[in-house]
């Protein structure tokens, strides 16, 4: 099973980050920009949270309030989970089912280097199984 190192090697270890006093619209419109469902909160240098799509939903949308008027920091999960390089996808797997997340920060000495997905780790471990397939399928065929 690969590592979170791995996953990064392979998507990159771009992260869109915003500030916690930026506004809702702002942000939304970042993601917009580069497709992105979700986007780190960074307030000099230090990662204090994260705002996703479904957050702007929840807590602004639903409750009527406008993106124009509230900040990131109003909305936005503080109290996160990361993990690091060298945590296993089976790991990152476990601690997105156990808690219902979808984006876990990739922390290396306190520094934000990456950040990984649901859908990129399941895409990552098909693409690995796949791989250990045909090297299966290929062994098999070489020794008949």
């Amino acid at each position: 099973m690969g590592a979170v190192s791995n996953l990064l090697d392979s998507k990159g270890y771009d992260v869109l980050t915003v500030k916690p006093d930026q506004l809702v619209r702002e942000a939304i419109k970042q993601m917009e920009d580069i497709s992105a469902g979700t986007s780190v909160v960074m307030d000099g240098g230090e990662v204090v949270g994260i705002i996703s799509e479904r957050d702007v939903i929840r807590k602004v949308v639903l409750p009527g309030k406008s993106i124009d008027t509230v900040s990131v920091q109003e909305i936005m999960s503080a109290n996160l989970t990361t993990v690091t390089p060298e945590t296993s996808l089976d790991q990152c797997m476990k601690l997105m089912t156990d808690k219902r997340i979808r984006h876990l920060p990739v922390m290396r000495d306190k520094q934000l280097c990456g950040i990984v997905s649901i859908g990129d780790v399941v895409k990552y471990l098909i693409v690995e199984k796949d791989f250990k397939i045909k090297n299966l399928e290929t062994y098999i065929s070489g020794v008949m």
